[in-house]
């Protein structure tokens, strides 16, 4: 199968989805009004609110939302063939991630900027929230532990790629002071920076910047030294106004990402590579995990995915400029977030062994048991981007560094975004149990939302893809079901037909809660202490969780069905609860 073909299909696939499908739910199901006035307008105080063009928007929200999981979680689930890991890449952007991501974004421009976790104590219930209070700080410590494994792992790897990444944050910070000191466009100043960044690449083949000697000398590896660096950076980085880094280096990372895909593009079309591996691989070790249930939690981004309805209701609602940005945000990055998932699995299937004399020996080769498949993916990945660099004339290693710097920058602006998301959550959970130093310093809770992901992070072996992965798709595609749970009575309670939104609903607690169970027994058979003592634990905690929002979600689904049909049944909306939440609160006051 010529890798081309596959990647013109999934785009005109997406692209119908977009054009079709996105503006029936901008017209059917959702339908923010066009005057409606954004919070971005209406609490706009120049660190968080800030109305912002919608493409600079969108740059923010892909990037986040990108990350490294869209690259790692289909280049593990190849493992099982291209065929599963493909149709659910497609079905699932077209069908439950744009549903989700878009209608994430709808609710909380439309109740002031709100997130999601305090949506489900308006919308659905107290008990709600505090499950989806609880679910989404088990999911960003994961994130964030995951993504800073994966960086330092990168990093040790390909030691070349170091200074083009330290040199990228500088050049972002000037980006920003440019475009929002003196309100000039971003467009020059970022390409400016990124022709930087990429001269940089070049020079880092010649200066690799390696921490052996310094990883020594204080008595540890340089993979440690590196997470312990990454979590300091994230720290510090999430507590800047949104417009002096992160908006400048996503809308940075914006034409990275577009320049990777057109490279993606021309090497696939000009190299006209194959797919050589198995469309479903049955040549597995007979111990290998089925990829059902497990190849919808395995892909946990690239389909569907939870953390988007955090970054949806925590930055980006705060800087929509009008109510129609919502759809070109929302569902266009979802669809993208997907395209990068098709390269993915193109980049681990053809790339990766394109220049091999006996492709599909090597391949099976590379992907001989799930373990293997699951250590070496970011690398196949990386590799496979390299091959297609080569189509172009490329040198092969200039390539390759070129793939790793576009991941590990996605995977360090979802550290920055994730970090800066959890100390929202801890604050709101201190607030819920009335601690409020917690509540109140940023400084603290910034410090609670970085230490506990980095303790994770430290936990030594393959820890993070032979078990952290597995329960951080299991957290995420729960958040995501919550979130979808909270849109659909949402929509319901405004009389629109809540279908579009239960059909993705339904399937993905179906699946979670199987897989949830699936990996329950295999951590409780495990000689792992690991395994045994942490998270097993951990794994029934979370099923204990999927089963709660399950009994909640329907309940809160009966009862705003049941007053949707009654005359004047109709409740009041957020906004008007709202209203007299804040009344009551200034009169306490």
């Amino acid at each position: 199968m010529p890798a081309a073909l596959v990647l013109l299909a999934s785009v005109a696939v997406f692209a119908l989805g977009y054009r079709y499908y996105s503006r029936y739910l901008a017209d059917r199901v959702y339908a923010l009004e066009p005057g409606f006035v954004t919070p971005a307008h209406t609490y706009k105080d120049g660190v968080d609110f800030v109305p912002t063009n919608r493409h600079v928007v969108f740059s923010h929200h892909f990037i986040s939302v990108a990350g490294a999981a869209p690259i790692v979680g289909p280049a593990v689930a190849v493992f099982w063939g291209w065929g599963p890991a493909l149709a659910w890449v497609l079905l699932g952007t077209v069908f439950a991630a744009g549903v989700h991501d878009y209608g994430s974004l709808v609710l909380s421009v439309r109740h002031k900027a709100r997130s999601i976790g305090t949506l489900t104590g308006e919308v659905i219930g107290k008990r709600a929230r505090t499950l989806f209070l609880v679910i989404i700080f088990f999911l960003l410590t994961m994130v964030n532990a995951v993504f800073a494994v994966v960086i330092s792992n990168l990093f040790v790897a390909y030691p070349e790629s170091v200074l083009s990444i330290l040199v990228a944050i500088p050049l972002a910070i000037g980006v920003g002071q440019v475009v929002y000191r003196k309100r000039t466009a971003a467009l020059l100043p970022s390409l400016v920076a990124l022709i930087l960044v990429y001269v940089c690449i070049p020079l880092g083949v010649r200066v690799p910047i390696q921490l052996d000697g310094i990883a020594e000398a204080i008595g540890t590896t340089p993979n440690t030294l590196w997470v312990l660096l990454l979590f300091v950076y994230a720290f510090l980085a999430s507590r800047l106004p949104v417009w002096m880094l992160l908006q400048p280096r996503d809308y940075i990372n914006l034409h990275q990402m577009l320049l990777a895909l057109v490279v993606i593009f021309l090497g696939v079309l000009i190299g006209w590579d194959k797919v050589v591996a198995p469309a479903i691989n049955t040549d597995v070790p007979s111990d290998s995990p089925s990829w059902f249930p497990l190849l919808f939690i395995t892909v946990a981004c690239g389909a569907i995915s939870g953390f988007h309805s955090l970054v949806a209701s925590g930055t980006t609602a705060k800087q929509i400029d009008k109510p129609s940005d919502t759809r070109m945000v929302g569902y266009l990055g979802a669809a993208g977030e997907g395209t990068l998932a098709v390269c993915s699995i193109l980049a681990c299937t053809a790339g990766v062994v394109a220049a091999s004399a006996s492709p599909l020996a090597d391949w099976n080769l590379i992907y001989s048991d799930f373990g293997t498949a699951s250590a070496g993916a970011t690398g196949n990945f990386v590799e496979g981007v390299g091959q297609f660099a080569a189509n172009l004339g490329i040198p092969l290693q200039v390539g390759v560094i070129f793939a790793v710097v576009v991941v590990v920058s996605f995977a360090a602006t979802t550290m920055d975004t994730g970090v800066r998301l959890q100390r929202y959550i801890v604050q709101e959970i201190a607030e819920i149990v009335r601690f409020r130093p917690l509540a109140r310093n940023l400084t603290l809770a910034t410090l609670v939302a970085t230490v506990v992901p980095l303790g994770l992070a430290l936990i030594p072996g393959d820890f993070a893809f032979g078990t952290l992965w597995q329960l951080f798709g299991t957290t995420n595609q729960l958040t995501a079901g919550l979130a979808l749970a909270v849109i659909a009575v949402w929509v319901t309670k405004r009389r629109r037909n809540p279908l579009a939104i239960l059909i993705p609903l339904v399937f993905l607690l179906f699946m979670t809660s199987w897989a949830l169970i699936v990996n329950l027994i295999e951590f409780l058979r495990s000689d792992s202490a690991v395994d045994l003592f942490l998270m097993a634990p951990l794994d029934f905690v979370i099923f204990g969780l999927a089963i709660w929002l399950v009994v909640e979600a329907g309940i809160a689904l009966r009862k705003a069905w049941i007053q949707r049909d009654l005359p004047g049944g109709e409740e009041e909306t957020l906004d008007e609860v709202a209203e007299e939440t804040e009344t009551s609160e200034t009169k306490e006051k």
